[in-house]
């Protein structure tokens, strides 16, 4: 527990780094909830934006009569958007996702968490509702979801390899998973069909060791899943290696034209690299969705 609360402070310091994170909001007229910040385009709220000229069909009511005698035309006063989008994380706990192929590094678990928690930072600084899915961190906004946040990331999964959880999905929301996705391909693909159903749109930030990624292995060498369900010896592991990276670049494609297909963006991360661009990417992802 005090590993999982002692990455607040470095989730934070990372979200210090960048300006406050808007998440693009769609189709918000069914899950509209005021917010505490502006969406600068009209709407809902009580911060002044700006005066537009009055159009035909606007009341009388809606004249700004002060700013509008100072001049020859009419204008109304308009106010900003107000509406706070809600976002659910699903971050892999599974066993999985506690490899590191080299002490010093970090595991693929210990830099998703801190990434998720840094996007969380992010968001309910700019007012947006966030959680994970599930039910152990339900949506919320204000800085004492952190604290919830970080708590519920402390449980682990017994299962090898993740399979994404969709439960407490708001329609129309936003949504990302953070795993290796090296596990079934059939979980991701389902999850993203419930959540396209939802018209959910998102992120999907794969989190792969450097080890994972070049395949470093050779002679006699035995493979082991994390929890010990799948495990095989070779003599010749360097001849797996074409083999096996055809494979995880087939995958990454997978994920990558499955994203596209449903209106996501896909990024694979490595823990080799500084956790920084991990988030920036984040930061531009759910920039662009909408």
């Amino acid at each position: 527990m005090s590993d999982i609360l002692a990455l607040r402070p470095r989730a934070e310091a990372l979200g210090q780094a960048l300006p406050p994170l808007m998440a693009s909001a769609e189709h918000l007229a069914a899950t509209v909830i005021l917010g505490e910040h502006g969406r600068r385009r009209a709407g809902m709220g009580d911060e002044f934006w700006q005066y537009r000229p009055a159009h035909e069909g606007d009341t009388a009511r809606m004249i700004d009569w002060r700013r509008s005698a100072r001049s020859d035309a009419h204008f109304v006063r308009e106010r900003e958007w107000q509406a706070a989008q809600t976002v659910v994380l699903w971050v892999d706990a599974s066993r999985s996702m506690s490899f590191t192929g080299d002490r010093s590094r970090e595991s693929k678990a210990d830099r998703a968490r801190l990434v998720a928690l840094a996007v969380a930072v992010l968001l309910l600084r700019a007012g947006e509702r966030v959680g994970l899915s599930g039910e152990a961190a339900p949506p919320r906004s204000g800085r004492q979801q952190i604290l919830r946040l970080a708590d519920a990331l402390a449980d682990e999964a017994a299962a090898d390899y993740g399979r994404p959880e969709t439960t407490g999905l708001v329609a129309h929301g936003r949504m990302v998973f953070l795993s290796d996705f090296l596990g079934d391909m059939a979980g991701i693909e389902a999850a993203m069909a419930r959540a396209a159903e939802r018209g959910v749109r998102g992120a999907l930030l794969q989190v792969l060791d450097p080890a994972e990624e070049a395949f470093p292995f050779d002679g006699r060498t035995i493979f082991e899943s994390m929890g010990g369900s799948i495990r095989h010896e070779t003599l010749r592991a360097g001849d797996l290696r074409a083999r096996y990276l055809e494979r995880l670049a087939q995958r990454k494609d997978h994920l990558a034209t499955l994203a596209r297909a449903s209106g996501w963006h896909y990024h694979c991360h490595h823990t080799g690299q500084a956790a920084l661009p991990a988030l920036l990417w984040l930061y531009r992802a759910l920039e662009r969705v909408g």
